[in-house]
C-alpha cells in the first residue's frame, strides 16, 4: 500500500506550527527507523503535555509518514478548525456510538488505506505523579488487532518540562529538549483470530503500554513504577478515603451529645455526695 501525499493542508499547518516549536524546544529524536516507509500501522504515545500532539507530530512529519490523530467529531463540523481538521486527515471520534469498535471505524479504515493512526492510549494526560504512563483504554488494540497492523510504541519527554500538566504557564527558559524514542513494532500476533473480549483488549492494550513505558525508562534513564497510575483505581481509593473521613466527622460530632448524659450523671452523682 503506497503512502499517502502529505497534502496541502497538512504542508500549511506545518509552516505555522513548526517554526515556533523549533524555536522553544531543542529536539532529540530516536527510532525514526521504526517507524513503516510503507502502509498502515498505528504509534501509541504517551501523553504528558498540552502540546506535545505538535511536538510529536513534527517528530512524525520529518519522517514522511504524517499522523492522523483521532478527536472529537464535533470539531469536523465548522469553520476553519474543522476545514483543518478534514483538510490533514485527521481522524474523526464518534463518541455518541454505542459500539465500542464501531466508534473507531475511521480509524481502522485510515489504517487498511495505508495511513498512520496516532493513538494517545491513556485518553488524557498522565495523571501520574511523577509524569509515567498511566494504564490504557483499549481503543488503539481494538484497531490493531481489528487490521493486524503494526503498532510503534513511542515515548516522549520534554513537553512537560516546557508546559506542565494542566499548568496554565509555560516555563520558558531555560530552553527544554524535546526527546522521543521510537522503537520496534510491539508483538500482539498471540492475541490474533480470537475472540475480541475486554479481557483480551485489556491484555493487550497492557502490552502496548508496557512497550511505551520501556521506551520512556530509556529516555529518563529511571525505572517507572511497578504498578501503572489507574485513575480508576485512584478515583475508588478516594471515594474510600472520603466515606471514611465523612464518618468520623460524623462520630466526632456525635460524641459530645452522647457523652452529655455521663457529665450530667456525674454532676449529680457529686451534688449527692455533697449532701450526706
Amino acid at each position: 500500500m503506497p503512502r499517502r501525499r502529505i497534502g496541502f493542508w497538512y504542508r500549511f499547518a506545518a509552516v505555522i506550527c513548526k517554526p515556533p516549536l523549533v524555536v522553544l524546544l531543542r529536539r532529540d529524536w530516536r527510532g525514526m527507523e521504526h517507524i513503516p516507509a510503507e502502509g498502515g500501522f498505528i504509534t501509541a504515545v504517551n501523553h504528558n503535555s498540552h502540546i506535545d500532539p505538535f511536538a510529536y507530530a513534527h517528530f512524525q512529519y520529518n519522517t514522511g509518514r504524517v499522523p492522523r490523530f483521532l478527536a472529537k467529531s464535533g470539531l469536523f463540523r465548522k469553520g476553519f478548525v474543522g476545514a483543518a481538521m478534514r483538510g490533514t486527515g485527521q481522524i474523526p471520534v464518534y463518541r455518541e456510538s454505542t459500539d465500542a469498535l464501531s466508534a473507531f471505524r475511521a480509524a481502522i479504515e485510515a489504517v487498511d488505506r495505508g495511513e498512520c493512526v496516532a493513538f494517545y492510549p491513556e485518553g488524557t494526560l498522565t495523571r501520574d505523579p511523577a509524569g509515567w504512563p498511566m494504564t490504557g483504554k483499549t481503543g488503539a488494540a481494538r484497531v490493531a488487532l481489528q487490521t493486524k497492523c503494526p503498532v510503534i510504541p513511542v515515548a516522549q519527554w520534554g513537553c512537560n518540562e516546557l508546559l506542565p500538566p494542566y499548568a496554565k504557564k509555560p516555563h520558558l527558559l531555560p530552553r527544554k529538549t524535546h526527546r522521543v524514542l521510537a522503537g520496534p513494532p510491539v508483538d500482539l500476533t498471540r492475541f490474533y483470530d480470537r475472540e475480541m473480549t475486554t479481557d483480551l483488549l485489556k491484555e493487550a492494550t497492557e502490552v502496548i503500554m508496557a512497550a511505551i513505558t520501556r521506551q520512556l525508562e530509556e529516555i529518563r534513564g529511571e525505572k517507572a513504577p511497578e504498578t501503572p497510575y489507574d485513575p480508576r483505581r485512584e478515583r475508588i481509593e478516594q471515594r474510600r478515603r472520603t466515606q471514611a473521613q465523612t464518618q468520623r466527622g460524623e462520630q466526632q460530632a456525635a460524641s459530645p451529645v452522647q457523652s452529655a448524659p455521663s457529665a450530667q450523671s456525674a454532676q449529680s452523682g457529686q451534688e449527692e455526695g455533697l449532701g450526706k
